[in-house]
């Protein structure tokens, strides 16, 4: 396997373990410590990919058949990465009802 194909396969591989934990992060958030430590793995794995789809696009390779896609996946995955370091800490920021606050008010008014 050459450098390009490996490239490829392993900046989609961390792509694809970032967003199954960002769809993962309510279960993660049960709890501080593991809400922090998932938004850095995130972080980290999105920072990882962002360099590796920059070295794929500048060493000719694809991405999804296209030469020119890697970049700005590069930065969207920069992007996903500075979005998921920000901590809202539980901060209700859409003006909406939790669905866990209105069941804790449904069993509290029970």
């Amino acid at each position: 396997m050459d450098a390009v194909a490996l490239a490829e396969t392993a900046s989609v591989s961390l792509c694809s373990v970032a967003v199954i934990l960002w769809m993962s992060i309510g279960t993660f958030s049960r709890t501080e410590a593991g809400e922090m430590l998932a938004q850095r793995v995130i972080a980290v794995l999105c920072l990882v990919s962002a360099v590796m789809l920059f070295a794929l696009h500048y060493m000719g390779g694809e991405l999804w058949g296209s030469r020119n896609v890697a970049r700005p996946m590069a930065v969207v995955a920069v992007i996903v990465a500075l979005a998921g370091v920000m901590n809202i800490k539980g901060k209700d920021v859409q003006g909406e009802t939790n669905p866990h606050k209105i069941a804790k008010m449904r069993a509290d008014e029970e």
